[in-house]
């Protein structure tokens, strides 16, 4: 399992990705966020799926960056690029894949900004090598491992919200997608892009530095429902001879 988010903000673009993969019975830490500046601008790229199909569609992809004979002045011109790489993985390993009783099973997660790029953008992959924009409305998207992280997502996270709050907040889905997946854990990392800025900040967060926010949380979380009004419950206590407190 994976659990990488990408979320886009007014101010900028935030990305955060475990680092635990499953290969057979062997759990290994390993990056799946990679950051890349060039012609003068940059993007962050993070996958899902069979780690044999992102590591050869990555080197794929890194191959034909470094002999490229034109730049590239929009992101969505990358998001091609990787698409491509896809298809031709899938020309390749589909069927040897599937012989195995595999899946091919690629996504993937692109945001940044080039030079002709009037503001940042973020672009969700599919296997199939078809994308498309993550809009303003549901301002992120998890590959992987989706459904636990949403819910504080869906009640929270605004575009118009800061990259600061976005990710405090990113950090919780991962957080609730830790508790509940087995094959997602720390350490967690993150790159953050700010409008404009034509560079991407990279970190690494381990269980020792953040560990305490987890408990913080749910301690508050705990809190929270103790407090929740609860005078609609007393009707169902009272048959039980019992209160709400």
């Amino acid at each position: 399992m994976t659990f990488c988010l990408g979320m886009r903000t007014h101010e900028g673009l935030v990305g955060i990705a475990d680092t635990r993969v499953t290969s057979g019975n062997e759990m290994i830490t390993a990056g799946k966020v990679s950051a890349y500046h060039l012609d003068g601008g940059c993007f962050f790229l993070m996958t899902s799926g069979l780690r044999s199909v992102r590591d050869k569609a990555l080197a794929y992809l890194g191959e034909h960056l470094d002999s490229r004979e034109h730049s590239y002045e929009r992101l969505f011109e990358v998001a091609n690029i990787l698409a491509r790489q896809i298809r031709r993985v899938e020309r390749e390993d589909k069927k040897a894949l599937a012989e195995s009783g595999l899946q091919f099973d690629i996504h993937g997660l692109i945001g940044g900004q080039m030079s002709k790029d009037s503001e940042h953008t973020l672009y969700l992959i599919y296997p199939q090598g078809n994308w498309v924009e993550v809009g303003k409305g549901t301002p992120y998207q998890i590959i992987g491992v989706p459904g636990y992280g949403k819910p504080v997502l869906d009640r929270t996270l605004h575009y118009t919200d800061p990259l600061f709050f976005a990710l405090k907040v990113g950090y919780l889905a991962f957080d609730s997608t830790r508790i509940s997946a087995a094959d997602v854990d720390f350490p967690v990392d993150a790159v953050l892009y700010r409008k404009d800025s034509f560079q991407i900040v990279e970190h690494r967060f381990r269980k020792d530095e953040v560990g305490h926010i987890s408990e913080w949380w749910e301690a508050r979380l705990r809190e929270s429902i103790k407090a929740l009004p609860s005078e609609w419950i007393d009707q169902v206590m009272s048959k039980l001879g019992a209160t709400s407190e």
